[in-house]
């Protein structure tokens, strides 16, 4: 495989592509869950009169889109211009909350289908406050247990092939691990890549956590753990990058698209026919959290290729929103365009020769 051929990614690159994201119209399909953070004081901690047990006391309460709405929050963030959510959700509290916590960030939900039978995918996440800040404490997950009803699939892939040619791009965020259970069920990723191919001039992004393997037609974004477990099922060890880099031109013969292979601190390497471009992340000290960080990677990297960035240019973006979000602590952080630009400005070196 030879490497992409270099070129000058500079200042005025970088602004001319952040210009253009408030022009752009993003569709999200897939998992969105309610990420509730409540915030517990120790101080206050009472014991149960009837159980013994201590009763961890709420002094608050952060309600905020996650999974596929924590790529919304970051998409926001930027400036992106309309925002189109895609999903299934229950008639229940916590869709209430997730509805109104996605309209706050200017979140079309015309296209969110409501269900009594289903359950609004939460993570609650009770956060002990401490003097050095927030700690989070065992989560509470409620996710759907039940394969999605044959009906849902077919007006999701129906709002699905309407909504795509009215989009720059088309961001899939395959959450729940249990096969079918979540909106992208086997249909759903076949009506994907059927869309995908009815649409050949639109930017089609999958990211997966059980099932990355099985897109098709549509640019890929796996981690070094996921790749090399979409080739090789049979590893199980800590990959390492060589592995992973060959397992992800060998899911680009597979899909027909590029694949940006996240390699944690080492960054982002596109892959494509015409080889392969590694690109550096920042350096980040001091404390970090990357809870959120692979959404805001994608969040950037889909924005740019849909503002006529090259590969390359969008895994620099994609990297530089990450090294954003990172920092900021118990919670899953965004970017702004501002944000990103000091970003550069604190690592240009690093980015002035790219593909």
């Amino acid at each position: 495989m030879h490497v992409m051929r270099k070129g000058i990614m500079d200042k005025n690159r970088l602004q001319e592509i952040l210009s253009r994201f408030p022009e752009r119209r993003i569709l999200i399909v897939g998992d969105f869950f309610l990420d509730r953070y409540l915030m517990i004081d120790p101080a206050l901690d009472e014991i149960s009169i009837e159980t013994g047990k201590t009763a961890y006391q709420v002094v608050g309460r952060r309600p905020q889109p996650g999974a596929a709405g924590t790529v919304c929050n970051n998409l926001h963030a930027l400036k992106v211009g309309a925002l189109i959510a895609l999903t299934v959700i229950g008639d229940d509290g916590e869709g209430y909350e997730l509805r109104k916590a996605l309209s706050r960030r200017g979140v079309s939900i015309d296209h969110i289908v409501v269900r009594e039978d289903r359950f609004t995918p939460t993570y609650t996440k009770p956060m002990r406050l401490t003097p050095e800040g927030e700690v989070e404490m065992n989560r509470e997950d409620a996710k759907n247990r039940q394969p999605l009803p044959a009906d849902l699939e077919d007006e999701l892939i129906q709002r699905l092939q309407s909504l795509a040619p009215q989009a720059d791009a088309i961001i899939v965020a395959d959450q729940v691990q249990e096969r079918n259970c979540g909106v992208i069920t086997d249909r759903m990723r076949d009506a994907v890549a059927e869309t995908a191919r009815k649409n050949p001039r639109k930017i089609f992004f999958a990211d997966s956590r059980e099932r990355i393997g099985e897109f098709r037609d549509v640019i890929i974004k796996p981690n070094r753990f996921e790749a090399v477990k979409a080739v090789h099922s049979d590893i199980v060890d800590d990959p390492s990058t060589e592995l992973a880099k060959k397992c992800a031109d060998a899911l680009r013969a597979r899909t027909g698209k590029p694949v940006f292979l996240t390699l944690d601190k080492e960054g982002v390497c596109p892959v494509s026919e015409e080889g392969q471009y590694p690109v550096p992340c920042p350096p980040v000290d001091g404390p970090i959290d990357i809870v959120g960080a692979g959404d805001s990677t994608t969040a950037g990297i889909v924005s740019a290729l849909a503002s006529g960035a090259s590969l390359a240019e969008a895994a620099v973006i994609g990297n530089l929103t990450a090294s954003v979000t990172i920092r900021q602590l118990g919670t899953t952080g965004t970017a702004s365009p501002q944000q990103v630009m000091e970003a550069w400005s604190r690592n240009e070196s690093l980015y002035q020769n790219i593909g």
